[in-house]
């Protein structure tokens, strides 16, 4: 009952209730603690798996999504939807970093938060569902997870850097510019500014955990302020 409770919010999350939730629980066991235990199962094998249920769930979805899509344009989205980056959002999205299990360590040094430990984790779910419940249970999660991302036009699908680019190129203007404004808190929690700069155009700053995260929401506020997105494209 106690792991029922522990992981019901994962569970809502992934419209799936496992039968076995040793296999939930193997795929929020990061490899971190195998150095510690060698007798607990880490997640590196349902990650391999989850990797493949991710990749065709998606490739099923934007099929029938982009009817009208060829497929050079299919597989840019496809790589944008199923990259490390796009899985590690989806896990902070429904809070997995607080479930992950890692050595001491590692949970020191900020792993919950880390972008490989969080896209690891994710696919490694999605191995377990499939597992579970087999390949309509993984589809759906998937479906689930991903959220209205599917059903985005094809620019919400460019990521904000790429977007920015886009726009600033198409109006004869230099590629943008990324300048940190400062770093602050912990090294394990650390907080960076960032201001973007194209010549010409009035500047805009971003706030994330990461400089890569920093940028991209510094290029969102910057195409959100000219209205070349608007809040449902983010």
């Amino acid at each position: 009952m106690a792991r029922a409770r522990k992981y019901a919010d994962l569970e809502t999350a992934l419209g799936h209730k496992f039968k076995d939730r040793k296999l939930l629980e193997r795929a929020l066991t990061h490899a971190s603690v195998r150095s510690v235990s060698s007798k607990r199962l880490d997640n590196e094998r349902l990650e391999f798996l989850g990797d493949r249920v991710l990749g065709l769930a998606v490739a099923e979805m934007l099929h029938g999504a982009l009817p009208d899509h060829q497929e050079g344009e299919l597989a840019r989205y496809f790589n944008r939807l199923v990259r490390g980056a796009t899985c590690a959002v989806v896990g902070r999205e429904v809070g997995i970093g607080q479930h992950l299990i890692l050595s001491d360590s590692e949970a020191n040094a900020g792993g919950r938060d880390k972008d490989t430990i969080l896209s690891d984790a994710v696919e490694a779910v999605l191995g377990a569902v499939f597992i579970d419940g087999g390949f309509d249970a993984g589809s759906e999660a998937v479906r689930r997870l991903w959220g209205d991302r599917f059903e985005l036009t094809a620019n919400s699908f460019i990521d904000a850097k790429s977007a920015l680019q886009e726009w600033a190129q198409g109006r004869g203007k230099p590629l943008p510019q990324y300048a940190e404004i400062s770093r602050e808190g912990p090294d394990h929690a650390p907080r960076f500014v960032t201001e973007v700069r194209i010549k010409g155009v009035k500047s805009a700053q971003g706030v994330g955990a990461s400089k890569r995260h920093a940028e991209q929401a510094a290029a969102s506020t910057l195409l959100l302020r000219e209205g070349v997105w608007d809040k449902d494209s983010k």
